[in-house]
């Protein structure tokens, strides 16, 4: 009997031992693929194509890794936020230039954009859940400010696309009420993060809330008023070197003033960025120019009295 004790004793440890060093190996895989630096591979790239076709099998990647490993914030919050990014940049994005004679296909993809923008918000949301119980429900339960308050500057990237997927979902269909009401909750988690690390991302805060407040009417919380503010601070952190500061003013406030002179300007500064100024945003900026040539050349269609004196009738649609 005492044999069989020791036996059991031993192959219990074992098992015990070889559970530890999975956890520890998925640990450290897991912490290799989502620490400081990481996502440079991707934002960092000079090929979107190829970054467009090896994020989703990276989601699925870091999917399986977090399906051992449930509680990895590292996980949750790159997971999540890779969902937001690709739903952005690789779906939603060249939706919105398809030609009208491909309408079907654009809402299609729309629809999918906006499902993985919800995706990412459901595991950002679980992931701050964990760290904050009663997070989820509490902006309906009324005491979002004081979940908000006992947050951290590491707490920021979590908070700023949790609110980019939720708005960004949003956008997609502004007829969804369920997410219509939540928009003041999503404004909540980004002037939290604005005040916990106003230069996040060289200035990524300044320029959500930019087309944040011009987009947004005063009865759910934007204000006009801010957008030049954020627009000066966006360029200031960026040090000019963001081709996204300069499209999102472009469209969030030149196209509805009407003013093609400053659209065309706005533009003019995305397109004269070098690329390799900020190599670790590389790809945002190859992006944001595709979004610039775009826009101009389709300004006919977005201003009614138009008159460029430009030709685009040769414009290459190589995005």
């Amino acid at each position: 009997m005492r044999k069989i004790i020791t036996f059991i004793t031993i192959l219990t440890i074992c098992c015990f031992s070889a559970c530890s060093i999975n956890q520890l190996a998925m640990n450290m895989i897991a912490n290799a693929l989502t620490g400081e630096g990481s996502s440079d591979v991707f934002t960092g790239d000079s090929d979107p194509q190829l970054v467009g076709d090896a994020i989703p099998f990276a989601i699925k990647m870091y999917e399986a890794l977090l399906s051992q490993n449930t509680n990895h914030q590292g996980l949750i919050n790159t997971t999540g936020s890779m969902f937001v990014m690709y739903a952005n940049a690789f779906v939603q994005g060249p939706a919105e230039m398809l030609p009208i004679a491909r309408f079907q296909e654009r809402q299609d993809a729309l629809d999918r954009a906006k499902k993985l923008y919800l995706r990412g918000l459901e595991l950002l949301y679980r992931g701050l859940e964990l760290k904050y119980p009663g997070f989820s429900n509490a902006y309906y339960e009324g005491n979002l400010p004081e979940i908000l308050a006992q947050m951290k500057k590491a707490d920021v990237p979590a908070l700023y696309w949790s609110a980019a997927a939720g708005l960004s979902a949003f956008s997609l269909n502004p007829f969804d009420l369920d997410l219509g009401m939540r928009i003041l909750e999503f404004y909540a988690l980004v002037e939290r993060a604005y005040e916990l690390d106003p230069d996040f991302n060289s200035g990524a805060l300044d320029e959500f809330l930019l087309l944040f407040h011009a987009s947004i009417p005063d009865g759910m919380g934007g204000d006009f008023s801010k957008v030049e503010t954020h627009y000066q601070r966006a360029l200031e952190k960026s040090g000019g070197k963001s081709a996204g500061t300069y499209v999102a003013y472009a469209q969030a406030v030149c196209i509805p003033a009407q003013d093609y002179p400053k659209f065309k300007e706005m533009l003019d500064n995305a397109l004269a960025i070098d690329i390799d100024d900020d190599p670790s945003n590389r790809l945002v900026n190859i992006i944001s120019q595709r979004k610039a040539r775009y826009l101009l050349a389709s300004a006919s269609q977005l201003f009614i009295l138009f008159d460029s004196g430009d030709d685009w009738d040769d414009w290459d649609d190589d995005w």
